[in-house]
């Protein structure tokens, strides 16, 4: 009988072959399929049941004098185009992950090559998009849309990833045709570049303005393809997800119709500080660039060449830094996309009134804590949440941190191990604390604020619990969905009918305050069952109050 670990292994090469299109229906010997834009035929891919219309343009190259503007919607389409290939990825901030002993090879090549693969060919013409929607969909067909955003930590990531026809495919077999579109947005500093400049200036969050952008465009054309823009739910896994949620709380609530439901993998409104929270960043870029004694830095980086730009831009901190998920380049509070910190807003009620489904993983936090082995103590831990997490707190806050998320090795993550996988005394510890301070509390505070006032639900992934070190981590519930798992019926029938159950799965309940219900993803012979909200319910509430009063 094989081993826990290769079942697990087995499982995820399967998923890098789903995610390549290795594993996706072969071509039929159907004609083209083609669509009319304006004044433009473009010509797509047949592939199976389904058409693919890849790499499109939805507004003008960031190049030139649009690098670090806002983007600038296409004009009219006028020329006809084949769209049969997937457009570059946006340029992809250098990174490497951090390879501890006991760490099976295997599943560091699955999270090198596919979660955290950085996607080539990047270019800044990179603002395209993908289209994947049933072949015998025309434009009366008025099909729901899910439009799906990649994670990957704002600092890379691309569409090319993710075969959208496992989601098409399993809708048509489920009787809820929908279409899928993804999108390209720009991430690191060319898409998210702060300071005081970026501020004065309105240029902050650039990839968060791509994506709106994007949405912008399905409202334009998606019916010539099939879809009803009346009928868009906005879909991520983490950095991803953690954009739709701020998609529902930038400009006071209002979604402009552009959404009318939101699924969200690992992401939530997460508390961030001011943009200019990233001025020593972006002076390290306009030193390392040579514009330090322009009068005006932003219009200097403008003219920088691209490889001078991004070898300054691949010296930032990246996700597997020491500092980890203390991001040099995330979203933050612009005065324009983001008037405030996320999670003010959503107390503010600052929130797209719609329903929505938030999960997370179980063990969240392990992979972002391979880069703090040499954290072996108490005292250690603690100086790094003063000095990295939370430099403004005082020390007692730290303190009742260390008491909240003790060093007992048996309450850290990856949870319900025991004693197993403890690669230092305080890597479990400071897996179970990363985890819950990005992802777990931050989905709790959302569902718990909008509880009552829209319809919610949740989720909890804890398969993959046998893979060595990181247990059920961050990522792994994307084989849920993208595999196809039983994630891809509950998503493309709440896609559908606003509603994720149906004939297949265990009832889903909704989320409540008062019955805080989740559908919990499990492995062996009972795969699904509906568990509660409630674990490490102090620290958790704790957290989010000490991030709110000291954002990063």
């Amino acid at each position: 009988m094989a081993k826990p670990a290769t079942l697990v292994l087995g499982a995820l090469c399967a998923f890098a072959l789903h995610l390549g299109g290795v594993a996706g229906s072969p071509l039929s010997r159907r004609a083209a399929p083609t669509v009319t834009l304006d004044d433009a035929t473009v010509t797509g891919v047949s592939a199976g049941s389904v058409s693919k219309f890849l790499g499109i343009p939805f507004a003008q190259p960031p190049t030139g004098q649009l690098r670090f503007q806002l983007p600038q919607p296409i004009p009219a389409y006028n020329a006809s185009f084949s769209a049969t290939a997937f457009g570059p990825s946006c340029p992809q901030q250098a990174i490497s992950l951090p390879i501890p002993p006991g760490l099976v090879a295997e599943t560091v090549d699955y999270l090198t090559n596919t979660i955290y693969q950085v996607v080539t060919p990047s270019s800044e013409d990179c603002l395209t998009l993908n289209v994947v929607a049933p072949a015998d969909a025309t434009p009366e067909s008025a099909l729901p849309v899910v439009v799906w955003i990649f994670g990957g930590g704002f600092e890379l990531g691309g569409t090319s990833t993710y075969d959208g026809g496992v989601i098409v495919n399993r809708a048509i077999e489920l009787d809820v045709p929908a279409v899928y579109v993804s999108m390209n947005y720009r991430v690191s500093a060319l898409g998210f570049l702060a300071s005081q400049e970026v501020k004065d200036a309105g240029v902050g969050n650039l990839g968060l303005q791509d994506q709106r952008e994007a949405l912008r465009w399905v409202q334009k054309y998606i019916s010539a393809f099939g879809g009803d823009p009346t009928k868009v739910t906005i879909w991520g896994e983490s950095a991803g997800a953690i954009s739709v949620a701020l998609q529902m709380v930038t400009n006071g609530g209002d979604p402009e119709g552009l959404f009318r439901a939101a699924f969200m993998e690992s992401g939530s409104p997460i508390p961030v500080g001011d943009i200019t929270h990233g001025q020593k960043y972006y002076d390290a870029i306009v030193e390392q660039t040579g514009c330090a004694a322009a009068a005006d830095t932003l219009e200097c980086l403008r003219g920088v060449p691209y490889d001078t730009l991004m070898d300054a831009v691949n010296n930032s901190p990246f996700i597997f830094s020491y500092q980890s998920l203390i991001l040099a380049w995330l979203p933050r509070v612009d005065g324009v996309f983001l008037a405030e910190d996320p999670q003010y807003l959503v107390e503010q009620g600052s929130v797209a009134d719609i329903p929505f489904i938030s999960g997370d993983c179980d063990d969240e936090g392990t992979l972002f804590s391979l880069s703090t082995l040499n954290i072996t103590t108490t005292a250690q831990l603690a100086e790094y949440i003063q000095t990295i997490w939370l430099p403004a707190a005082p020390a007692d806050t730290v303190t009742t941190l260390l008491e909240l998320y003790p060093e007992d090795i048996t309450q850290g993550s990856p949870f319900d191990t025991g004693i197993l996988n403890a690669l230092t005394p305080q890597f479990k510890r400071i897996a179970a604390f990363q985890g819950d301070a990005v992802f777990q509390a931050p989905r709790r505070f959302f569902l718990q604020q909008r509880s009552g006032k829209q319809n919610l639900w949740s989720f909890l992934s804890k398969r993959l619990k046998a893979v060595p070190v990181l247990g059920s981590f961050h990522g792994s519930d994307i084989l849920n969905v993208y595999g196809p798992g039983d994630m891809t019926d509950y998503l493309v029938r709440f896609v559908s009918n606003l509603e994720p159950n149906g004939d297949t799965g265990i009832s889903w309940p909704q989320y409540t305050t008062e019955a805080p219900n989740m559908l919990t993803f499990l492995d062996g012979l009972i795969p699904l069952e509906v568990g509660q909200d409630t674990y490490r319910a102090e620290a958790m509430a704790y957290i989010t109050n000490v991030t709110l009063t000291y954002p990063v």
